[in-house]
């Protein structure tokens, strides 16, 4: 894919995907958040591991819907 297509198509992508997020229960909003930031955290630790990535997401997605839970 070409330079210049790249930011205009992942600005779609992702206000896309954002428009799924409205209905979200605030768990599965923390879920979500801790997938995508644990998913990031094990890449760059990882050096961009398609294990590290996933289990990262794992790990995160995890602690972000533990972390919400009611007590």
């Amino acid at each position: 894919m070409k330079a210049k297509y790249i930011f205009p198509v992942s600005v779609i992508v992702a206000a896309l995907m954002l428009g799924g997020c409205s209905g979200m229960t605030p768990q599965q909003n923390d879920t979500a958040v801790g997938a995508a930031v644990g998913g990031v955290a094990g890449s760059v630790l990882t050096g961009g591991s398609a294990a590290g990535t996933i289990g990262g997401a794992a790990v995160g997605g995890i602690v972000g819907h533990e972390t919400s839970k009611s007590k």
